[in-house]
């Protein structure tokens, strides 16, 4: 497949730059696969619109306030982004702005905590923190960092001269675990939900299971090479509960909220060679798969999740739901996008949502 392939235009306007007032007023674009129809709804109006007795598959993991500034010695200005944990508990692999300078051997503060970086891979800087006894980067990072909100978003706000939101709480799903607190970016379908309307879910026979992937910036950064079979893809830990592994393996229609829940839930399955080969207790693993249009998704009958950037991963990953086995999805996604611009639906992480059945 040809890059040019993921190809769309995207009106400035379109990008959604705050979220919706209420986290289920957002638009709900529903596509039906067996008619190839579309409907218009709103999310609060997701109980309804699933098949009965629907299992839904969440990613419950928490955005870390990954983003921290800091000082060289000289007095010029460091940015560490953190990425993932490394073996050692004060060593987190980071992205460093500026790099070469901050990697030298001088190192950086943040916020009275020295730092040095101690290996550096294809672009990464590993970072070792001279932390006090009994303090942890995470706990670093809530006490001084900031959420590492997508930069499309900040422009977007810089653009129109917004004033500052609530990214503390909106940019965080109500479900996030406070023991899983180290993706550095949202799983953003999960953002639409509400304690009232996980309520209406269950009321209506609709259960949630939880599982965790670390999503990383990689997530939504676009594809740079021309032919997609030479496309890298990057790795996201992972770990599915004893739970929802037994869940996955019921006969109920499973709904994958989000493209994280469809990376880590697929890749287990294609690891193990089935649910019902899961171990009795929790799966872990790292997800490196690159699902694009011609795939078949085994995990989930349904799929609930945002609109996504050109030459993305995550276009690919959509297309190969609508139509599984056939390239089809990506030409007919491109269709569903121009209809979804036409009628100014909100692209991105704070936008609106499609639902796919």
């Amino acid at each position: 497949m040809d890059l040019r392939e993921l190809d769309f235009e995207l009106p400035p306007e379109r990008i959604a730059a705050v979220p919706a007032a209420r986290r289920d007023g957002s638009r709900l674009l529903v596509v039906r696969r067996a008619t190839r129809t579309i409907e218009h709804r709103t999310f609060a109006e997701l109980p309804e619109l699933l098949p009965p007795g629907a299992t839904l598959l969440r990613n419950s993991v928490a955005v870390l306030p990954a983003r921290l500034f800091g000082l060289r010695p000289t007095g010029g200005k460091v940015e560490c982004l953190l990425l993932r944990p490394s073996l050692r508990p004060d060593e987190w692999w980071c992205l460093l702005r500026p790099g070469k300078r901050a990697a030298d051997a001088a190192g950086f503060v943040i916020d009275g905590v020295p730092a040095v970086v101690v290996d550096t891979q294809e672009g990464e800087y590993l970072v070792r923190f001279a932390l006090p006894g009994g303090q942890t980067v995470e706990g670093l990072a809530g006490r001084v960092g900031q959420l590492p909100l997508p930069p499309y978003i900040l422009e977007a706000r810089k653009d129109r001269g917004m004033a500052p939101v609530d990214d503390a709480n909106r940019y965080q799903t109500v479900y996030a675990d406070p023991g899983a607190v180290r993706a550095a970016a949202a799983p953003t379908a999960g953002l639409h939900f509400t304690p009232e309307l996980l309520a209406t879910l269950r009321a209506r026979g609709h259960d949630a299971f939880d599982l965790v992937l670390d999503v990383g910036p990689g997530t939504f950064q676009p594809i740079q090479v021309d032919d997609l079979s030479a496309h890298v893809m990057h790795a996201e830990a992972y770990r599915i509960p004893a739970p929802t592994l037994a869940a996955l393996r019921d006969r109920r229609p499973r709904l994958a909220v989000g493209t994280t829940s469809v990376r880590a839930a697929e890749d287990a399955l294609r690891k193990l060679g089935g649910f019902e080969r899961a171990p009795g207790g929790d799966f872990v693993g790292s997800a490196s798969l690159f699902i694009q249009p011609g795939d078949t998704i085994g995990c989930c009958e349904h799929l609930l999740t945002n609109f996504h950037l050109p030459r993305s991963t995550l276009l690919c990953l959509v297309g190969a739901f609508l139509t599984p086995g056939s390239p089809e999805g990506l030409p007919w996604l491109k269709e569903i996008y121009a209809e979804a611009i036409r009628r100014e639906y909100r692209f991105f992480s704070y936008g609106d949502a499609m639902l796919v059945l």
